[in-house]
């Protein structure tokens, strides 16, 4: 996957890049595996915005992804690579041998006609999914469970992979890419390989109404604001807030810890992020 650059004909072209896509196969989803999905715009149950600066944007179908990967011993062949517009990794549209199709989230170098599979004992290599108890030490993971079952939560992003530190009893700790070191089950499944799409991160957006495609609206400081609408709003001329930041609701935004003191899960960390 590669970046393209653009001729500098406009102001924003000069700093746009995008990606080439060469690795995408298809530009059509299979129809059967979408389904329709409402915009909120940031608002929770009560219809008043609990997100800011969401809203607008691009429609967009919902792609039906397999996080449980729980055909087991059944052999899936890669049929496309799509692009998903929910998602930063790409996906692949897997036709099992039972004549069943499915979505998973894509590895680094799968192209269409590699074959993969799930279960306890399958082959090492990208894209094959099975319980960490069976993964070796010092592999690169993605798409890891926090409960048996439940499917993946963990790493889902482009680019990203965790590593299989160590086993011990009935945990294995797990290094994730934020640094954090973390306990989790060995029943847990986990697939092999790193997320695709690595070229995601180093792509410039270049101009505002890209952001705006994205369901990202403008964000306006809270010092430019009135007294009425922030708590770093009004003063004479122009003010530097005179307070540390805060958000609209006076809550403090950088660098304040809003974690839950005694979390159920926190017994599961090892090592915290950095």
């Amino acid at each position: 996957m590669g970046i393209k650059k653009f001729r500098p004909v406009t102001p924003t072209a000069r700093y746009r890049t995008v990606l080439d896509f060469n690795e995408i196969t298809t530009d059509k989803p299979y129809k059967p595996l979408t389904v329709g999905k409402k915009d909120f715009a940031g608002r929770g149950y009560k219809g008043q915005v609990c997100v800011r600066r969401k809203g607008g944007g691009h429609k967009r179908k919902y792609r039906i992804i397999d996080f449980k990967r729980n055909k087991f011993g059944i052999t899936g062949k890669v049929v496309t690579v799509e692009y998903d517009p929910n998602r930063s990794s790409f996906i692949a549209l897997i036709s099992y041998i039972d004549g069943e199709k499915r979505y998973i989230i894509a590895p680094q170098g799968l192209a269409v006609g590699d074959t993969i599979e799930s279960g306890e004992s399958v082959e090492i290599k990208p894209g094959n999914a099975m319980p960490l108890k069976n993964i070796p030490l010092g592999a690169s993971i993605y798409n890891i469970e926090l409960t048996r079952g439940k499917g993946g939560q963990l790493v889902r992003s482009a680019g990203t992979s965790a590593v299989l530190a160590a086993k011990e009893a009935s945990y294995c700790l797990i290094k994730l890419p934020s640094g954090e070191i973390r306990k989790i089950h060995k029943e847990c499944f986990a697939t092999l390989g790193e997320v695709g799409n690595k070229d995601h991160g180093n792509i410039t957006i270049g101009k505002a109404g890209r952001s705006r495609w994205m369901h990202k609206r403008p964000k306006v400081r809270g010092v430019a604001m009135n007294p009425v609408d922030h708590p770093m709003g009004g003063g004479e001329g122009k003010s530097s807030g005179g307070r540390h930041p805060v958000s609209p609701t006076g809550l403090p935004t950088k660098g304040y810890k809003t974690r839950k003191k005694h979390k159920y899960s926190d017994k599961y960390i090892v090592k915290r992020r950095k």
